[in-house]
Order: structure tokens, then sequence, then C-alpha cells
């Protein structure tokens, strides 16, 4: 994940979730202390102040996706210099990002990590039937009611909302004509929407400093319902997620370079060992930037012109690894409630994975905010990140090496594809 402020040490997030597990199980339906019901008197605490740090959470969500993605494009469009090469980037940018979410779905339909959860053990605070009824109303919608939600009628109304799609939609057109008006005028509006992205980045900074609390409330409440039962579910679910970035790593990206750039896979892997270590343990991009743009250059061969502009736009919109773990996160939602999303609603949950891993890069626990998006958009319970939230900053690590090695496969693309001779050669890599 990346993100620009050194994140808090992650010992109090651990020591959070084992606290949660041991207090929530203590604290089950049945559990009696001097005659009180543990449960009775806790579960509504823990429900309470979960729903609190999602609110707060979810709260940050359209301003935050809205202002990112404007700006975003606006800047692309802005560089003289992007042109042919910049079209390359993007284009193998959502390549890899849509081959990603594509593996994590096969893997989450392959495993199905939420059947392992009795749906009625953790619905107390879900309307179950209210979620299956906006659900059918969605699977009966005809395409053209779903272009309708796409190209909203009133912006404002789609803001106060929260509907996604339009919401994204609207975004995208707006950055593009932002970077296609009058000098003068497209420096306002972009100062106007960065300000806003920069004050939700330190708004979600804000929450993020509560982030152990959160955590031990939403852990609590989902081991006070079903137990360490939910263990065997997480743990299937995480299996999911690594065996998909195992995948998308070792198998998609090598074939991408083997095929399409010609090269060797394996040289590929020795030159950016250095940057997928520092990702891997500081689980930030931006962090790793300066090591990733030396291995893909020094190491790896690629010319500073290309790594100038493909290494730090992929650390902006690159994020394929993330964009996996959003999908695989959002389907297990879905199981663990026990509600079947046909292909057509599992088709938007791929759209909104690979816009929102654009649209929220850069923001410190972005995933959880694009999930929360992707949950609202589908109309599932936002409640249900509180089932993975425990497992989020081990797979955080292993995502953003994803992203990395993600970016530099990327580069490797882009300079071969214009031509480059060198890249990855003998004698550089082993230098």
């Amino acid at each position: 994940m990346s993100t620009h402020k050194k994140k808090q040490s992650p010992w109090k997030v651990f020591i959070a979730i084992i606290i949660g597990m041991i207090v929530g199980s203590y604290t089950q339906q049945g559990s009696t202390l001097f005659g009180i019901d543990l449960f009775d008197f806790t579960y509504p605490v823990y429900s309470l102040c979960g729903k609190i740090f999602i609110n707060a959470l979810t709260l940050v969500v359209v301003p935050l996706v809205s202002s990112s993605i404007i700006t975003g494009i606006a800047r692309i469009g802005n560089e003289s210099a992007f042109g042919r090469l910049g079209g390359k980037t993007f284009g193998f940018y959502l390549g890899t990002s849509l081959l990603a979410i594509l593996t994590g779905l096969i893997f989450v339909n392959l495993l199905n990590p939420g059947s392992m959860i009795n749906p009625e053990s953790i619905s107390a605070s879900v309307d179950l039937q209210a979620v299956q009824k906006h659900l059918a109303t969605q699977e009966a919608t005809r395409f053209t009611d779903i272009l309708l939600q796409i190209v909203p009628s009133n912006i404002i109304d789609t803001f106060g909302r929260g509907q996604m799609l339009g919401l994204i939609f609207f975004s995208l057109i707006f950055g593009y004509c932002i970077s296609k008006i009058e000098s003068h005028t497209s420096t306002i509006l972009l100062g106007f929407w960065q300000g806003i992205f920069q004050a939700m980045i330190q708004f979600t900074h804000i929450i993020m400093k509560f982030l152990p609390l959160g955590v031990f409330f939403l852990v609590a409440k989902v081991f006070a319902e079903a137990g360490f039962r939910s263990l065997h579910s997480l743990g299937l679910f995480t299996l999911a997620v690594l065996m998909g970035l195992a995948v998308f790593m070792f198998v998609v990206l090598p074939l991408l370079l083997k095929i399409i750039a010609k090269v060797r896979p394996g040289r590929h892997f020795k030159a950016m060992g250095p940057a997928l270590i520092t990702a891997f343990s500081t689980s930030s991009s931006s962090a790793t930037l300066p090591i990733t743009i030396d291995c893909v250059e020094k190491r790896a061969g690629v010319s500073n012109r290309i790594c100038s502009l493909v290494i730090p736009l992929g650390t902006s919109i690159n994020m394929s690894g993330s964009a996996l773990y959003e999908c695989v996160a959002a389907l297990f939602v879905a199981q663990a409630y026990g509600i079947e999303l046909t292909l057509t609603t599992q088709f938007i949950v791929v759209l909104l994975a690979l816009i929102t891993s654009i649209g929220v890069a850069g923001v410190p626990s972005a995933s959880l905010v694009a999930i929360i998006a992707i949950l609202k958009a589908i109309g599932l319970p936002i409640e249900g990140i509180g089932l993975f939230i425990a497992v989020d900053r081990v797979l955080d690590m292993c995502r953003t090496t994803v992203n990395v090695f993600s970016d530099s496969c990327c580069a490797i693309l882009v300079a071969k594809s214009e031509g480059e001779k060198g890249v990855l050669a003998k004698e550089i890599v082993n230098e």
C-alpha cells in the first residue's frame, strides 16, 4: 500500500487483534460473569464502536475517490510529455491490474472462504433481507438502467447518495476536461481539488490513529458472534489472497515478460531484489520508490527517460496487488453473509476494483477505503470488513510487494516496446 507518511508501528494493531480475539471469544452468547450475560452487555458496545470506526472510514470515501481521480486524470492530461509513451504506460497498467483482479476472482470462487461462516452467526446487526432485496433489484436491472447509473442526471444527488459508478464516471470526465481548458482556470480548479485530496489524506491519517481501537472492536464483535470458528474462514481467505498474489507475481507477470518483452523473468526478479525486500518490510510503495527507480534503471537497464515517467506514475495509479485483494475481499463478504453474486454483479466488482485501485492509491489503508466503496456500490454490508481486518496488515506487506514488482514489469514492457536495447542484459543485472 502506497503511503506518503511513515506508518505507525504494526505492533499496536497486532496486539489489538489478539486482545480482540480473546475478549470476543470470552464474551460469546451464553458466557456469564456473576450471573450477568456478557454477550448482552458487551456486544452492543462492540457493534456501536465498530460501526463508528466504519462510518469514519466511509465518511472519506466520496470526497477522497472523486478528488483523487479528478486530480490524477487532470495531471496526466496536462503532461506535455505524456503522449505515446504515457498511453502505453497507462494501457499496460490497466491490463496488468485487470489480470490481477481476474486471478483473484478465480481463487475466491474456487476456495469459497466465506462459506465456512454461518450467516446467521454474524447477521445480528445487518438486515440481510434488505440486502437481498437490494441485490435482487440490482440483478433485475436492465443494462440500460446500469448505463443510467453510470451517467446520472444529477451529480449532486449522486455524490450525496454515494453512488460510485456515477461518481467515478463524472470524476474521470471532469478531470480530463480540467486538463483541456485555459491554463489559469485549469490551475485554479486543479488547486481546489488537490486541496480537497490533501485534506482527505490528513483526515484519513487522523482516522488511522484510532486503527488499533477500531480493529479491536471489529475483531471482538466477529469473535463474539462466531468464536474461533471464524479462523477457518479467515485462513481460507488469507490463502485465497496469497495464492492469487503468488500466481499473478510468479506466473502471470513472468509470462508477460517472456512473451511480450522477450526477456528472462529470472533476471528481472534478481534485478528487483532490493526493492522487493524494501516493499515487503515497509508496506509502502512510496517509501520504496527511490530503490525501485534505482533497481529498474541501474540493475534492469531501463533508460531514465522511461523510468522517470513509468515508475512514479505506477506508484500513484498501478496497484495490481491491491486491486486483487479488493476483489477477493468483496466476494468474501458476500459469501460470508450467504449472498450469491451473479456474473453481472461480479463483473461490476471487477470494474470497481480496477477503478478504485487507481482512485485511492497513495492513501494509508487505501484498500479498506476502496473495499468500503465497492461494498457500498453493490449493496453489501460494510460491516463485513470486520471479517478480514485481522489479517489486513500482514496481507498489506504482500500486496505492496506485488504492486512494486508489477510497476517494474510495466517499465520493462514499455522499454522493450520502445525498442530499447540492453534491457535485463546479463552483465547489467550481475553488476
